[in-house]
């Protein structure tokens, strides 16, 4: 299975340093020197991460191959994909990888069924669930423990606390 897991940005330098827009809770692992990544667009990649190190509070990468300014900057907006067993879980309980928790059954601590996470969106501020309603609607649940106080891998299920007016598609709660 593939998962982003950063999208290259400016050029830091004139060396070809590259910033980076981490979208993974392990960049340590991920984005590792000598971890191979696939790239989209596709025929940019794959990319191989040379080093890496934090320059006020941004990760940059050096990728093998890739020397100076004009090269980083060609890759501009490329995502970073690593194939991760379907099966691996992160060392956090409380974090999950989006294939864990798309398709989800969403419902109210009560019990009545929301929807189902279509997908999630990584936002700067906060991920989102994106949860589709019964009638085909969709409605954005911030991801945030006192809105999503449990996902029940198990059970197949996400418990969410939703503020008023979050959920107010007519007669869904």
């Amino acid at each position: 299975m593939q998962l982003v897991v950063a999208r290259i940005g400016r050029a830091h330098g004139i060396k070809g340093e590259a910033t980076v827009e981490v979208r993974t809770d392990e960049p340590e692992l991920r984005l590792a020197p000598g971890v191979v990544l696939a790239t989209e667009p596709a025929d940019v990649g794959p990319l191989t991460v040379e080093s890496g190190r934090v320059h006020s509070g941004r990760l940059l990468l050096r990728f093998e191959g890739v020397r100076d300014r004009g090269s980083v900057e060609a890759l501009r907006n490329t995502l970073l994909i690593a194939e991760v067993d379907p099966e691996q879980t992160p060392e956090d309980p409380e974090e999950f990888y989006d294939h864990q928790l798309t398709d989800l059954e969403v419902v109210t601590g009560d019990g009545h069924v929301v929807g189902r996470v279509a997908e999630i969106s990584h936002l700067p501020g906060q991920d989102v669930l994106i949860v589709r309603l019964p009638t085909g609607g969709e409605v954005l649940v911030p991801f945030v423990a006192e809105i999503v106080p449990e996902i029940d891998l198990g059970s197949q299920r996400v418990v969410i606390d939703p503020p008023p007016g979050l959920i107010d598609e007519g007669g869904s709660e």
